[in-house]
C-alpha cells in the first residue's frame, strides 16, 4: 500500500483528501504545517509522495519542500503543491525547490488521483 503524506492548514482540505486517497486504496498521514510535517517526517517512515498546500502558518509549503528534500532519503520523494495559489512566480520557486506538479484547489477526486498515478510508480 502506497503512503501518501499530506500538508495543509485547513481542515476541511486534509479531510476532503484523506477520504479521496483512503478510498483509492492509499494509506493517508497528515500535518497542519511545514513545521508539524517535518517534524513527522524526520522520525516516522518515508512517504511514497507528499502534497503541501504553499500558504501555512509556522513553516510554508515552500521552506516544507526544501527542507524535506534535505532530509535523508528525501531527495527523490515526489512533492505536489496543491494551492489556491496560480502565479507563475510562484510555481516557478516550488519547481526550483524541487516540487514534481502544481494543482490549484479546488482539484477534483478523478484529477487528483490522474496526477498521483503519473508521480508514483505502482499507484
Amino acid at each position: 500500500m502506497k503512503k501518501i503524506f499530506i500538508v495543509d492548514d485547513s481542515a476541511t482540505i486534509l479531510l476532503s483528501l484523506t477520504n479521496i486517497l483512503k478510498q483509492a486504496g492509499f494509506h493517508v498521514e497528515s500535518a497542519k504545517n511545514g513545521q508539524e510535517a517535518l517534524q513527522k517526517l524526520s522520525t516516522g517512515g518515508k512517504p511514497d509522495l507528499i502534497i503541501t498546500d504553499i500558504n501555512m502558518p509556522i513553516m510554508n509549503g515552500i521552506e516544507l519542500i526544501k527542507s524535506a528534500k534535505a532530509l535523508p532519503g528525501f531527495r527523490f520523494v515526489p512533492i505536489l503543491v496543491l494551492t489556491t495559489e496560480s502565479q507563475q512566480a510562484r510555481r516557478q520557486e516550488a519547481k526550483s525547490a524541487g516540487a514534481a506538479g502544481w494543482l490549484v484547489k479546488p482539484v477534483s477526486g478523478s484529477d487528483l488521483l490522474k496526477v498521483i498515478k503519473e508521480v508514483v510508480p505502482g499507484a
